[in-house]
């Protein structure tokens, strides 16, 4: 079976412990659309229009190692089961609108999961890659030297006066997405949140879930990223977001010490009780994982709670997801008791191998 080791898998090598400002900022990640020139964007593109198009990108991207360093898994979505395209969703290497229509849609996975490229998503190729903490210089670089060998081989649909031609206007220029994952639960606390989501848009930058559009905020979990990219070049782009980002991250460790000062006894109890229900529970719910998660995190983040190693929290968001659970077991009839007993399984199996 394709990927089967990959969609097994729990670790996210991309949000380890060894990124900076990491007590705060979970990961990066940088996404580049491109389009190939004289072919309709995938949504307006016929069938034999889709098939050339992941000829001429399955052609290129053979040669991914060679400027990567890693070797590339390829995957045909339409040869995929539901539940997998879905763990690939779970696991952010790739879109529910990409698995939307599988027909005609391919993604290429690097082995450590850092960059994963996909096939006739909402532009022909929509090339991501992500690291811990807050490091966006270094997907940048990654993924660019994939956009090279991309437009060395082909021709990308490029204006000179708009930049880059994408599907979505708010696309259009250096085709750059680039986002921050953040744990900001002392802001959250102090009923500080608010302030910084307001503000967001005033220096465009965009607020949401840990999963994208639409997903809600469970465990003090949000993702930045910028809204346009026509008129900024990348790097204007990066330092803007960067910027933004250090502000959030000096503004959430001001939250932490006022929690530490003025409520360290009830968040440190909070803590132990998310920790003990983790390692102990038989049944736990899906959105009660992220909200327990995000407790034990703060408490070891400040010292108050130091039994696990720190992977413990990144495997544990992919270990407990729905579709994950559902594909391990080998079945998409799960009943939710089935599966707040198997996610319970597995978060103790977690905590007990992430003992210090």
């Amino acid at each position: 079976m394709p990927g089967d080791a990959l969609l097994k898998d729990y670790h996210l090598p991309w949000m380890t412990d060894d990124g900076d400002d990491r007590d705060v900022i979970l990961a990066s990640r940088v996404r580049l659309a491109r389009n190939f020139r004289g072919i309709p964007f995938p949504n307006r593109a016929s069938f034999q229009q889709l098939a050339k198009v992941q000829e001429l990108a399955g052609d290129v991207l053979q040669g991914l190692e060679a400027v990567t360093g890693q070797p590339f898994e390829h995957m045909a979505v339409d040869q995929l089961t539901t539940l997998e395209r879905n763990v690939l969703v779970e696991k952010r290497l790739a879109t529910k609108n990409f698995i939307r229509n599988p027909q005609y849609r391919s993604v290429f996975i690097s082995r450590d999961e850092r960059c994963s490229v996909m096939v006739n998503e909402e532009d022909h190729l929509r090339i991501q890659c992500a690291a811990p903490g807050l490091s966006l210089n270094a997907p940048f670089a990654m993924a660019s030297r994939i956009d090279d060998l991309v437009e060395s081989k082909l021709d990308i649909a490029f204006d000179e006066r708009m930049g880059y031609l994408t599907s979505c206007p708010t696309n259009l220029g250096t085709g750059l997405r680039a986002s921050v994952v953040l744990h900001l639960p002392g802001l959250a606390f102090t009923n500080n949140i608010d302030s910084i989501i307001n503000i967001s848009p005033q220096l465009g930058l965009a607020v949401r879930g840990l999963f994208g559009n639409g997903s809600e905020v469970i465990g003090n979990l949000y993702q930045i990223s910028n809204q346009l990219t026509l008129g900024f070049t990348e790097n204007e782009l990066l330092e803007n977001l960067k910027s933004a980002a250090s502000e959030i991250v000096s503004r959430e460790r001001q939250a932490r010490k006022a929690l530490e000062m003025y409520a360290k006894d009830r968040v440190e109890d909070a803590a132990w009780r998310a920790y003990g229900i983790m390692k102990y529970a038989r049944f736990i719910a899906s959105g009660e994982v992220l909200d327990l998660l995000g407790r034990v995190k703060l408490g070891a983040d400040l010292g108050l709670l130091n039994e696990l190693d720190s992977k413990f929290f990144p495997e544990t968001i992919v270990a407990s997801r729905t579709n994950y659970l559902q594909n391990l077991a080998g079945s998409d009839n799960m009943s939710k008791t089935e599966l707040d007993r198997s996610r319970a399984a597995m978060v103790r199996k977690i905590f007990q191998e992430d003992v210090k």
